[in-house]
């Protein structure tokens, strides 16, 4: 890993909020780094509120999309809530849905088939809309594209209310309303909202109308959190309130299914970690081992019982992605080492078998272990489908945008992608990614990076310190933990590998004039040559707790080591 140290703000700034808020020096340096520079800004900061959420109406067409939605309502017209089948879909059309179903009984969900109708608004889906009496669709984490399938819908006298949150192509779709923040025209304060927080604008839009306020719509914040948390967005902002909020909702009365999900995971506090870990993936694994509209119909299940029968299908299709996803890992593995491909600056493989599910998930762990912008395609139908993931710093997107005379569509953001394209376009693609790629990456992108906050030494770390981190979350892009260096650490002469295989790291680590602490290296087993016979080394961690036996005790979460 490369090690970067953050830089140190101006030590007036420092010296000043220290002050202001009666905080040692580390805090208010962590704090500074994060854009906190007065007393204001550290109370909103921890002390999240809903008045921290701006007014929905700021965003382009909110005023449309209500006016239509409203019109359908009173009329009695049948409203289709069409969602993507990840996580931020899914979850989207569960709080549309659950809202509208309090105003109307003319509301039915639909999620698009994986494989038979490929990602976003589908031709499919409309024609499902006109066959039975569909007047108004409300799509959601998808449609922002969709030019032709919306001018289809029109022809059939379908209006369409589009709310997502991804790059708008160079035309907007002729939709009633198109919602979507990153929008070059629209001026709503905050760019990074998921499908589902662009879903909450409109039921607080909505629900404003009924002389509701959002503290009456707290109900839906465990959806959005989890979408927050799953579709990696920056924790900042209004995204901050939210997943504060919505992870509140979580721990304490969370919906029937999240409930059963939570049940068959026995874990009493959820952190947003947790959301990402726990929570999300069973979500998606419906979509991508059955159909996502498992996972609407669990979310939107008001009977417990039945909610606890559908988290343990859930449950299953889970196992079987994990299963699935490993086996088809191996496989790319072998492909790559097979080609020669380990000096590419992309990691680009292809099998017409693999399950088109899992395929961004590979992506992923191939990332991991090649750290360089990865496409992982199968066969679609006819065509070849791929999702795409980048290292930090590299915007893929972009990349694929360079290539797009061999694509036949694409979508997506900085750091995820998926796209479409014809078989026989497959190797001239390769080949001009792996150019466009090598042309235009920093090189020092091809190897992680790994920022640390703040060089500390081990005597300032105690359980206040740690309480004060604690108040930090919920942590995520744009306000991850803190990670901390140190320098010239010594093992006590107990350290050892534990864990299957010898994989992780486990020591207790003293410095000189120090209190010991316990260090844990998930992973870095193969570190324990640098930690032998006292010899100095630095570490690279994040402060955490370590609970057993109904004690709790501080320990260092070993990001890297280095001698």
């Amino acid at each position: 890993m490369r090690w970067t140290l953050k830089p140190k703000p101006e030590p007036s700034k420092v010296e000043a909020l220290k002050n202001a808020l009666q905080v040692d020096e580390v805090v208010a340096t962590l704090l500074l780094q994060r854009g906190i520079e007065t007393y204001e800004d550290a109370k909103t900061f921890f002390r999240p509120s809903f008045e921290d959420l701006h007014d929905p109406y700021l965003m382009k067409d909110m005023d449309k999309a209500v006016a239509r939605i409203e019109q359908a309502i009173a009329d009695g017209e049948n409203i289709l809530v069409y969602g993507d089948y990840d996580v931020d879909g899914t979850t989207s059309v569960a709080l549309i849905s659950s809202y509208l179903k309090t105003r109307t009984a003319n509301v039915a969900t639909y999620i698009p088939d994986r494989y038979e109708e490929g990602y976003g608004v589908s031709y499919q889906g409309i024609d499902f809309a006109d066959d039975n009496g569909f007047s108004l669709i409300i799509a959601l984490d998808c449609g922002i594209k969709a030019i032709e399938k919306v001018a289809y819908a029109k022809e059939k006298g379908i209006d369409f209310i589009i709310c997502d949150h991804h790059r708008p192509g160079d035309e907007i779709p002729d939709a009633v309303a198109v919602l979507d923040p990153k929008r070059d025209d629209c001026e709503y304060p905050f760019k990074e909202l998921c499908g589902c927080g662009v879903g909450f604008k409109l039921v607080t839009a909505l629900a404003s109308n009924q002389g509701q306020t959002v503290e009456d719509l707290t109900e839906y914040l465990d959806l959005v959190a989890t979408a927050i948390g799953a579709d990696i967005v920056p924790i900042v902002g209004e995204n901050r309130a939210l997943a504060y909020f919505g992870l509140q909702v979580i721990n304490s009365n969370p919906r029937p299914g999240m409930k059963a999900i939570i049940a068959e995971v026995k874990k009493d506090k959820l952190t947003i970690t947790d959301v990402v870990f726990i929570i999300a993936p069973r979500i998606n694994a419906a979509g991508r081992m059955k159909h996502g509209n498992h996972a609407v119909t669990l979310l939107t299940e008001t009977d417990f019982n039945l909610a606890a029968s559908y988290a343990i299908d859930i449950d299953q299709f889970n196992t079987d992605r994990r299963e699935t996803d490993q086996q088809i890992t191996e496989e790319a593995l072998v492909q790559i080492e097979k080609n020669n491909e380990q000096d590419r600056f992309t990691t680009v493989v292809y099998d017409q078998n693999w399950h088109k599910g899992v395929i961004g998930i590979v992506a992923s762990r191939l990332t991991e272990t090649y750290y360089r912008p990865t496409l992982v395609f199968t066969k679609s139908g006819d065509k070849l489908a791929a999702s795409a993931r980048s290292v930090k710093g590299f915007d893929v997107y972009n990349a694929l945008e360079a290539c797009s005379e061999f694509i036949e569509q694409f979508g997506g953001h900085k750091y995820a992608a998926g796209l479409t394209l014809l078989p026989e376009n497959y190797e001239a693609f390769k080949a001009k990614f792996e150019a466009v790629v090598k042309e235009t990456i920093d090189p020092k992108l091809l190897t992680p990076e790994l920022k640390i906050d703040l060089e500390i030494n081990l005597n300032q770390i105690d359980d206040k310190l740690m309480r004060i981190i604690r108040q930090f979350a919920p942590f995520g892009p744009g306000n991850m933990t803190p990670v901390f260096m140190t320098q010239g650490i010594q093992d006590t002469g107990w350290g050892k590998c534990v864990g299957e295989g010898d994989k992780h790291l486990r020591f207790t680590g003293i410095q000189p004039n120090s209190n010991s602490i316990v260090c844990i290296g998930f992973g870095l087993g193969d570190k324990l040559e640098l930690i032998k016979d006292k010899k100095p080394f630095d570490a690279a961690y994040t402060i955490d707790e370590n609970h057993w036996n109904g004690n709790v005790s501080l320990q260092l979460k070993l990001k890297d080591i280095k001698a």
